[in-house]
């Protein structure tokens, strides 16, 4: 892992969301593929729910307390109740923020390729690298614009008709074990 490019897609995800998701109708951001799924919304929610509580959290830890420290279980779904009477344009705002002071916290650590290697414990996984858990970080903001293009596109699943078998953003069923 190259951390300068898991940076640099990092800083990307704000923009990206705000470019897909900023001013949309509800019907677009709102909408989920139905029970125990997330919409647009919610998956924003999320993102920020994880900024606050997990990566740079996690990243510190990891540093501070080394191999013997255990990670605190992340709360998938604690971003629920936050998100609840809120707009999504603020969503966006705040996301943008919480990602720029997390990576303006992450280049004030210097972090050095040694410290890569270092490792704290996952509850679940065992031992993972400072390089793991940042890989991991970029691979779960790009899942979730995944997930968020699987939302929306699955408005469109019985007006696409019989074009639907070409559409591969159709077919899936999601990721989560």
């Amino acid at each position: 892992m190259e951390l300068s490019q898991t940076v640099t897609l990092l800083a990307r995800t704000p923009a990206t969301l705000n470019a897909l998701l900023r001013d949309l109708p509800d019907a677009w951001t709102r909408h989920n593929e139905g029970d125990d799924t997330w919409s647009a919304f919610d998956i924003v929610g999320h993102l920020i729910h994880g900024e606050r509580t997990d990566w740079m959290v996690r990243v510190k830890a990891l540093l501070q307390f080394g191999p013997t420290y255990t990670f605190q279980p992340f709360d998938r779904t604690g971003h629920a109740t936050q998100i609840e009477g809120r707009s999504l344009a603020l969503l966006l705002d705040e996301f943008a923020q919480l990602r720029s002071e997390s990576l303006r916290a992450l280049d004030d650590l210097h972090l050095q390729p040694d410290d890569l290697n270092r490792l704290a414990q996952h509850p679940a996984l065992g031992p993972v690298t400072l390089s793991q858990l940042l890989a991991t970080w970029a691979a779960h903001d790009l899942t979730h614009l995944h997930q968020i293009s699987r939302v929306m596109a699955h408005q469109y699943a019985d007006a696409v008709g019989p074009w639907k078998k070409y559409l591969g953003v159709l077919q899936c069923s999601g990721h989560s074990e």
